[in-house]
């Protein structure tokens, strides 16, 4: 009754399973693994930047260039503020609004741009208070460059006079006359009556869409392996039955395989209709 196992047709299948099952199981681990290792690096990062509130303050020169290690460290700079932008489009607990961006000219004529708070409603220079003048020493969390349509950054472009959607040097160096360092600093304590705006998590650390789409395609590729063991079962018991219907003398032998050829053309058929 198994004898069609040995035909070349159901060579071709059972290589197929073989082949089929160790890869899909193969790629459901390596996506899981992905999105252990994104929750690995989220839980990280939240335990950097608490340790990050505790640590001492240090000069910017000792934390540049910002990576995974130093983003969120408390740095400590001295200089005079200049130029001030605004950074709309910036939600803080579900409320929308906009960042004061100022750039703090240090003495080597360099500027670090320092979000000294946040404001609810539409960007409105009036309503962004007016920085400090003179010297002035500001401490605050470090954090890296943003990326246009990146993290919650809008990747609009052609902003009004005196805006900015992303702080970054590469977008900054076209409004300000002068360098600017790829990195910015948010104040510990919102300036001005402003609030203050929490630390980010460095890019790719956090449980994002991208997190999930793993867990997701864990779960598409460990389904598959569910969907091949089934349909061979499937094919085996029709194989075996048209078998027996040969062996009763209700399908005749040379008629079995044209049989399953005609339900594999039907399904292919019905398979096109429903798509």
């Amino acid at each position: 009754m198994y004898r069609f196992l040995l035909t070349p047709r159901w060579w071709g299948i059972n290589v197929f399973v073989v082949l089929a099952i160790p890869f899909c199981i193969f790629m459901g681990s390596w996506q899981l693994g992905r999105f252990e290792d994104r929750v690995q690096d989220h839980e990280a990062a939240s335990t950097q930047q608490e340790s990050a509130r505790r640590d001492a303050a240090r000069p910017l020169s000792e934390l540049l260039p910002v990576d995974k290690a130093t983003v969120g460290k408390q740095t400590t700079v001295t200089g005079r503020y200049d130029d001030q932008l605004l950074v709309p489009e910036r939600k803080l607990d579900d409320r929308e609004g906009f960042y004061v961006l100022t750039l703090l000219r240090t003495d080597g004529g360099k500027a670090l741009p320092v979000v000294r708070g946040w404001l609810p409603g539409e960007p409105d220079p009036a309503k962004a208070p007016a920085p400090p003048t003179g010297e002035v020493t500001v401490t605050g969390a470090l954090q890296a460059a943003e990326s246009p349509g990146s993290d919650g950054v809008s990747g609009r472009s052609g902003w009004p006079a005196g805006q900015t959607g992303a702080i970054s040097a590469a977008t900054l160096l076209n409004l300000v006359p002068y360098d600017v360092y790829d990195a910015w600093v948010t104040l510990n304590e919102g300036d001005s009556g402003m609030r203050a705006v929490p630390v980010s998590a460095p890019q790719g650390t956090g449980l994002d869409l991208k997190a999930f789409q793993n867990l997701g395609y864990t779960a598409e590729w460990f389904a598959f392996v569910g969907f091949v063991i089934f349909m061979w079962f499937r094919l085996l018991r029709r194989e075996v039955e048209l078998a027996r219907d040969a062996e009763l003398g209700l399908v005749a032998p040379d008629a079995e395989g044209q049989g399953a050829e005609e339900d594999d053309a039907d399904e292919g058929a019905r398979a096109g209709l429903v798509s």
